[in-house]
């Protein structure tokens, strides 16, 4: 299990969390006493969920550079540090989302897709679609659909727009966020425990990209994330929007900095695969984990999308949310709540673990499972596809997975399944693999660490990394 010897920041005193008894079960169940393993790696630790007597051992280092003794217990804010996000800003890894290559209209300006029409005073079309005035966007793909007014328009295919500038270009469908064209009011703070003199050597513990630590008022309290731009931001540009949930005991800069695997998996990974294309957000969760109770993570999350839209130009047809463990929990809790404004879900090893208020609407699904994981089991994972299979309105099937390790294979080490006749917009592709509990899975071993992507060593085929991220990229992309 993680666990912050030295709080990221000062919490207030609503801090350790009650948790209602179903979820206290749900909890002691998917952590199953488990251990963390030492050293910093691209995986987390079996965590995920709070730690209610799980034991750490290894070499993961706590704050301040202390090491994590072995056995001792981490189930308490004082206990030392275990598993594998060492709290020096070593590991965290996997990914976020990314940013389409063109971004789409944005700003004063805008474009309308196929049969979208705006409403306003000057005219805007496209094939199928007409509308007057305004700036008005509509998308007719996938995600969130809708419209926006104010400013000049632009034309889509075959069409002419009059009465005021160009939007920029892009894909097509994107609806830009309300703060495109506008210039950013929010303001950054230095991410805690991140530092360029502790980077030296490593090159590992400074975030990557301009952003910072942002502190917001939510639920009556002060609520904590860090924030990357894309290179180059535009503010007439609209870009995808990821957000990246750590693991039980996990913080918001392990994820940003990407632990002992520094940019490698940054952001699970998807920072880089995005070629820092898009916004990657990596919240901090109360008492290091995602309770949700009374919705209050729920309620934090609105409230970081709205804040972020209003100040940066965000595609709202492309928000995303990915989390390990108890992260994989809250992107399920998400999933479920939030279905219409984020357009698709990966989860690295989750379960039930802050609830699913709704659960009824589709939304694309990208989840993981090792048949090794005693900490969130397969029998734990599969509610949740299942759900989002018959919600999707996919075809049930039996979905095949590699062999019992060892030998762990390579190729063949994981399984991954696309399921058939899912409604547009709405995949959901499901992969098993032969290792635990880890988000950097890399076949032809059971390592959880990631460990060819943690300096010195670097990935390549002599050394391979994991092929998570690449997996969930091209997924994300795909729809």
């Amino acid at each position: 299990m993680e666990h912050n010897r030295t709080p990221v920041r000062e919490r207030r005193s609503r801090t350790p969390i009650r948790f209602s008894l179903y979820l206290a079960l749900l909890v002691a169940a998917c952590t199953n006493n488990a251990s963390g393993s030492g050293g910093g790696g691209g995986s987390a630790s079996s965590g995920g969920m709070p730690s209610t007597g799980g034991t750490g051992r290894g070499g993961a280092s706590s704050s301040g550079g202390a090491s994590g003794s072995g056995g001792a217990s981490n189930s308490s804010a004082g206990g030392s540090g275990s598993g594998f996000i060492p709290n020096t800003g070593a590991s965290g890894s996997g990914g976020a989302s990314s940013s389409s290559t063109g971004g789409s209209g944005s700003g004063g300006a805008s474009s309308s897709s196929t049969d979208g029409s705006g409403s306003g005073g000057a005219s805007s079309s496209s094939t199928g679609g007409s509308g007057s005035g305004g700036v008005s966007i509509a998308s007719s793909s996938g995600g969130r659909t809708g419209t926006v007014t104010g400013g000049a328009t632009s034309s889509g295919s075959g069409g002419t727009g009059t009465g005021g500038a160009t939007g920029t270009g892009g894909s097509s469908g994107a609806v830009p966020s309300a703060g495109c064209g506008k210039t950013s009011t929010m303001t950054f703070k230095a991410v805690p425990n991140e530092s360029a003199s502790a980077a030296a050597g490593s090159g590992n513990t400074l975030g990557h990209g301009d952003g910072g630590y942002v502190t917001i008022q939510s639920g009556g309290g002060s609520r904590d994330f860090a924030m990357r731009l894309p290179d180059n931001y535009d503010k007439n540009k609209p870009y995808w929007l990821s957000f990246t949930f750590h693991p039980n005991g996990g913080n918001a800069y392990g994820i940003d900095n990407g632990g002992g695997n520094g940019y490698e998996m940054a952001y699970y990974g998807l920072q880089k695969a995005s070629n820092n294309g898009a916004i990657f957000v990596a919240p901090l969760g109360l008492g290091g984990g995602w309770a949700n109770s009374g919705g209050q993570d729920l309620k934090f999350v609105d409230d970081m999308v709205k804040l972020i839209e209003d100040n940066y130009c965000v595609d709202t047809t492309h928000i995303f949310t990915q989390g390990f463990s108890y992260g994989g929990g809250m992107s399920y809790a998400i999933a479920c709540a939030r279905a219409k404004v984020f357009r698709g879900a990966a989860i690295y090893e989750g379960a039930q673990l802050s609830g699913c208020d709704g659960g009824n609407d589709p939304i694309a699904l990208w989840q993981m499972v090792g048949l090794e994981d005693n900490t969130c089991t397969m029998a734990m994972a599969t509610p949740i596809r299942d759900r989002f299979v018959k919600n999707n309105g996919c075809t049930t099937q039996n979905p095949p997975q590699p062999p019992k390790g060892p030998p762990y294979l390579n190729p063949g080490g994981h399984v991954c399944t696309d399921y058939a006749g899912c409604s547009a917009g709405h995949p959901v592709r499901w992969c098993v693999h032969q290792s635990g509990h880890g988000n950097a899975i890399v076949d032809g071993t059971n390592d959880l660490y990631n460990s060819c992507a943690t300096a010195p060593k670097t990935c390549s085929t002599s050394c391979p990394c994991s092929w998570v991220p690449a997996d969930v990229w091209k997924w994300m992309t795909s729809f």
